[in-house]
């Protein structure tokens, strides 16, 4: 997933916040990580890079959240993201930010 931020007044075209397995599909397109692979192969490549899970920028590291996930090798990167994907919207509903960070994230001032 990914969001804008909130624009600050100015003209110029804000840049995308990527989050969960938008943020770890653009890490494995700079990882020298062939499919199929293992998950100690990914948690190598990846390791204990933070990853946010949410807009608020709230993150945890891959090696956490591939620890979370049952399959021990994933077959193509389009698979290791769908397993990722429940993990990181649990961590998103379990410990995102709180009402009004969530509300101050999406409005525009």
């Amino acid at each position: 997933m990914g969001v804008r931020p909130p624009q600050g007044g100015d003209d110029t075209e804000p840049e995308t916040i990527e989050f969960g397995i938008a943020a770890v599909d653009a890490r494995l397109r700079d990882a020298d990580l062939d499919f199929p692979a293992s998950a100690d192969a990914v948690d190598s490549a990846l390791g204990d890079r933070p990853v946010p899970y949410d807009p608020a920028g709230s993150t945890v590291s891959l090696s956490e959240a591939l620890a979370e996930v049952d399959t021990s090798s994933f077959d193509s990167r389009q698979e290791l993201l769908n397993e990722l994907h429940p993990v990181f919207e649990a961590y998103r509903a379990n410990r995102g930010a709180s009402l009004i960070g969530r509300l101050r994230g999406l409005l525009p001032f």
